[in-house]
């Protein structure tokens, strides 16, 4: 049967509607965004200052200190600062608007099963993002000082420039944060299908090689930040195996209930409607 071009038309409309949507959601995202950087560009001094606050613990008193060697380098600090804490501060509204766009597609079944997750997501990053400013930075920030001494007659001594500290810091935060996520993601695969709680258990000893792969390779070359990543790490993939057991029990409550109510009910009579 030939297409015919009004057939287009009636299908346009929906169409254009969810793009419109879609660019409105995307705008108010984008404008969350600007509005928080603008505010935190003018608090960038104090956030910067409260990243530092690591980095002045494990010097001694009074004797540390940031250096920039480029002219442009310490601007350029303060707007990555104040872009890298406006995310944290827009991510709510932009959560909001991904979901207000994607929800009036999933049955109520579906948003009550994703709910969890929405909810666990900035709580596990938060988390994992504490664990790296108060533990894992203080930690080692001073094994890398440690190596500041004398050799060969020459001093070795720690002068940090604010982009690499900048850098260094995000790279902890980010990295504790979205690792902490793995529970959300393991979660997530087991209520898809994709993966079994007893797959998992079968793979542990794969898993804990995997995970001191990736603790190795998202931390600095230290042992004791390795090893505090690391470790969490195996707490929270044993703690979404038993979250997966009390899930797939429920689940098969729910199915025993289900087929003892179709059981239960009378059959119908012979000429009876239906």
């Amino acid at each position: 049967m030939a297409l015919k071009l009004r057939d287009l038309d009636e299908t346009q409309a929906p169409l254009l509607d969810h793009l419109i949507e879609l660019r409105t959601r995307l705008l108010r995202c984008v404008l969350a965004l600007a509005v928080a950087f603008a505010v935190c560009l003018y608090f960038a001094d104090d956030i910067f200052g409260f990243l530092v606050r690591p980095l002045t613990a494990a010097f001694p008193q009074g004797q540390g200190r940031l250096i920039y060697t480029q002219l442009y380098e310490a601007f350029f600090v303060e707007l990555k600062v104040a872009l890298f804490a406006a995310f944290f501060i827009s991510f709510p509204i932009i959560a909001n608007q991904l979901w207000a766009f994607v929800a009036p597609g999933l049955y109520a079944r579906e948003k009550r099963a994703f709910l969890p997750f929405l909810v666990a997501t900035p709580i596990l990053f938060v988390c994992g993002a504490a664990l790296a400013y108060y533990v894992v930075m203080p930690t080692a920030f001073r094994w890398f000082l440690g190596f500041e001494g004398t050799v060969g007659g020459l001093d070795i001594e720690a002068l940090p420039g604010t982009g690499n500290y900048l850098s260094l810091v995000m790279q902890f935060i980010l990295a504790f944060g979205i690792s902490f996520l793995l529970p959300v993601l393991l979660l997530l695969l087991n209520r898809a299908g994709i993966v079994s709680r007893a797959q998992l258990a079968s793979a542990r000893r794969y898993v804990v090689v995997l995970v001191v792969a990736v603790s190795a390779i998202v931390t600095p070359p230290d042992p004791g930040s390795q090893l505090i990543l690391a470790l969490p790490l195996l707490l929270l993939f044993e703690g979404s195996l038993a979250l997966m057991r009390i899930t797939e029990r429920q689940r098969e409550t729910e199915g025993e209930e289900t087929g003892a109510e179709a059981g239960a009910a009378p059959p119908k009579a012979p000429g009876e409607e239906i």
